[in-house]
């Protein structure tokens, strides 16, 4: 158990440093509320009718294969850096990272997320 005690109060400091700081803002922060300034804001553009809206759940698909490829690539170039000093290692291991990543992306085609309808 000693040897958790370090991370446990790392724990403690980085969630009191958080509960901490979002109380500080909210006792120090003006609140000024008016009409104007709780409404849905969007590109300037005056919003018609009601703004909660539901999208497809397409763009929502779209948008987490974009995540999982955005992951790609911030694994890639490390790895690419790294190649020489971990060596077939590191090729192995890539393989399977990219073999999840394709069996992920298979899946996303077969089942149509990535065709606009």
């Amino acid at each position: 158990m000693t040897g958790y005690l370090p991370v446990v109060i790392f724990l403690a400091l980085i969630v009191g440093f958080g509960v901490v700081s979002l109380l500080a803002a909210r006792l120090l922060r003006p609140s000024r509320p008016y009409p104007s300034k709780l409404d849905s804001y969007e590109c300037g553009a005056e919003t018609i009718g009601e703004a909660w809206v539901q999208f497809p759940v397409g763009f929502y698909l779209v948008a987490l294969i974009f995540i999982v490829f955005d992951v790609l690539a911030v694994f890639l170039f490390p790895w690419a850096l790294s190649l020489r000093e971990f060596g077939l290692w590191a090729v192995g291991s890539m393989a399977v990272f990219l073999a999840i990543l394709l069996m992920g992306w298979l899946y996303a085609y077969r089942e149509g997320i990535l065709e606009w309808k």
